[in-house]
């Protein structure tokens, strides 16, 4: 039963965001007030600043929507940008259609590389359940450790199904386009991008230098350190910080920003 609701209160969510339902716009443009000194106020708040012209790029897109704290900003204030999901199920089912009523949002089947081809990503082989196209990634490792670790079978328990006895059928590979940043930086003639928004399962500091901060500098940075090793983690933290970063832990995520935003740095001394 409560999986039924929970299907059902998302297909609503989906639909009425989809078709741009001025109830769903209009709630989050005059009724809806973040959490104080939450990623929502940030986010609320800078994309207010800047207005009109906010430009973003997210790198592992998955279905526009679920645990996706950019989503309802893109939607009250009409950003521009570029959405990248690899996965091809999700990409067809869900974030080309969410988004498909937004002229300014180009979404791509695509994931980042250093240069325009293909490379292969590592799935759930037997679910294209939200949490298993969720946990999709380029480090098959990361993948692996989920099934070790247990999270796969807590979230097969949970959903109701078995994990096959066979193990040729738990993780599947795909290869996927790649597109680099200065390709989509010139391709869809983005001036400049005020927010980088990374969730790609332990490939998001491989993003953060693909992306080449030092040359197109966004002016936010948000990614998903939850699968970092804290040596890792603490490289990518003072690589963000030679670039010009200040940066915060915010549960799963970092938060980093241009020094020279420093009218969010009450945001980042709590």
């Amino acid at each position: 039963m409560k999986k039924a609701l929970k299907s059902l209160f998302f297909n609503i969510r989906f639909s009425l965001s989809a078709s741009n339902n001025f109830l769903f716009i209009g709630y989050y443009k005059n009724f809806y007030k973040p959490e104080k000194n939450s990623l929502n106020e940030l986010l609320s708040n800078y994309s207010k600043s800047i207005g009109s012209d906010f430009t973003v790029v997210q790198v592992g897109a998955n279905d526009g929507i679920t645990h996706d704290p950019i989503h309802k900003f893109i939607k009250r204030d009409n950003w521009t940008g570029v959405l990248l999901e690899p996965q091809k199920f999700v990409y067809d089912k869900f974030l080309k259609r969410i988004y498909k009523k937004h002229k300014n949002i180009h979404v791509l089947n695509a994931a980042m590389g250093e240069t325009d081809g293909e490379a292969n990503i590592y799935k759930i082989g037997f679910s294209d359940s939200r949490w298993a196209t969720g946990l999709t990634t380029f480090d098959r490792p990361t993948l692996e450790k989920a099934f070790t670790s247990g999270h796969v079978q807590r979230k097969c328990e949970k959903e109701g199904v078995s994990i096959p006895s066979d193990k040729s059928l738990h993780i599947a590979e795909e290869k996927v386009q790649v597109i680099s940043s200065s390709t989509i930086i010139e391709k869809y003639g983005l001036p400049k991008v005020d927010l980088l928004m990374i969730d790609t399962e332990g490939f998001d500091f491989e993003v953060i230098k693909l992306f080449q901060i030092e040359k197109h500098a966004p002016g936010l940075i948000i990614f998903e350190h939850s699968h970092l090793s804290e040596e890792d983690y603490q490289v990518c933290i003072k690589h963000l910080a030679n670039n010009d970063y200040i940066a915060k832990k915010d549960g799963a995520n970092t938060i980093a920003i241009k020094s020279s935003l420093n009218s969010y740095s009450n945001y980042f001394k709590n």
